[in-house]
């Protein structure tokens, strides 16, 4: 019986020095494991695509179709980055059995992909696993989630303790399980995803240019029967936020509202969405009360509340933004290869 495949899919936007450290690692942790590296250049706009693939054909990576480099030509997300990949393929032109994303900020621990491939081939109903994440400096990151929620977003937004307990069944971010635990969903910075999964789904919904496509595609895996996993026995470094820049947002970004209304609308629906904002601004009023009242320190990027309701009173007059149907993802063509 062949051993099951996997494509290892990196996305590239304008930190190719990052990417070929993220590709160095994986290429180690690949070396016993039937599979490839796809280094994916997502529209960057730079000299990203021939840094990395003079760096991959000098260092010898290119030989016997172990990793490729391809250019999206487009920047249309992570989404978007990672459906391209997928619809690209092995380099003979079939699908994978599986596919493990890895950020271009994160390293594989030793074992970390042949670990997280083992568990998914162990647990028949389970689609995707992500592993442990931890910062540079050795601290864990909560990556093991709960599907948002109305009760989640004011939670959340007022950060006061007494709330917190009596939600503390809505909170997003779990406490770091200690063994393999299913949970609701988890990051894409080190993500195992079943092929079944991808053609259940259709992939990620290119809606998303960045944010809550992990929550969704999760969500949609989970209406299909598919489960998802986290296992704190492997894990990945990750330095966190390379490409978006978002530890250090001054202003939030409009597409993570775009991407937050999106999600609560597409998975609840139009009502449902409007009182997780309301929530999230009833939450957000109470913190800026107590902060100034108490002289909190400041927990948000500048004008969010402002830039929330703003958001809310103008996207329904805004277009909304199209999504593709779930659907197997079409295979590239030579050309576009």
């Amino acid at each position: 019986m062949q051993e099951p495949r996997i494509l290892t899919i990196i996305l590239n936007y304008r930190t190719p020095e990052m990417t070929l450290k993220a590709a160095e690692a994986a290429m180690r942790e690949m070396a016993e494991l039937p599979g490839e590296v796809l280094v994916v250049e997502n529209g960057s706009g730079d000299d990203s695509l021939a840094i990395l693939q003079r760096e991959a054909e000098a260092r010898g990576w290119t030989r016997g179709g172990r990793l490729r480099v391809l250019d999206s030509t487009r920047n249309g997300g992570f989404g978007a980055g990672v459906n391209f990949g997928i619809r690209a393929g092995m380099s003979d032109g079939s699908a994978p059995d599986f596919y493990y994303l890895l950020n271009s900020d994160a390293w594989p621990d030793p074992g970390t992909i042949r670990h997280l491939r083992d568990f998914l081939i162990a647990h028949p109903r389970a689609g995707l696993a992500g592993s442990g994440v931890r910062g540079v400096d050795d601290d864990p990151h909560r990556t093991a989630f709960r599907f948002p929620s109305i009760a989640s977003e004011f939670e959340g937004s007022i950060r006061f303790g007494p709330v917190s307990r009596l939600l503390s069944r809505a909170i997003v971010a779990i406490p770091l399980p200690q063994r393999a635990t299913r949970i609701d969903w988890t990051a894409g910075a080190s993500l195992m995803i079943r092929r079944e999964v991808i053609e259940a789904t259709g992939g990620f919904d290119e809606t998303f240019f960045l944010y809550f496509e992990e929550t969704d595609l999760c969500r949609r895996a989970l209406d299909a029967g598919w489960t998802t996993h986290y296992l704190p026995d492997c894990a990945v470094v990750h330095v966190g936020s390379a490409s978006t820049g978002m530890k250090s947002w001054t202003r939030t970004p409009g597409y993570w509202f775009d991407s937050r209304r999106h999600y609560f609308i597409k998975t609840h629906g139009h009502i449902y969405a409007l009182c997780a904002t309301l929530a999230l601004i009833a939450g957000q009023s109470a913190w800026q009360l107590r902060r100034l009242i108490q002289r909190k320190p400041q927990a948000d990027p500048d004008r969010f509340l402002g830039d929330l309701i703003a958001h809310s009173l103008t996207a329904p007059f805004r277009r909304p933004a199209t999504r593709p149907e779930p659907a197997v993802l079409t295979p590239l063509t030579e050309d576009e290869a």
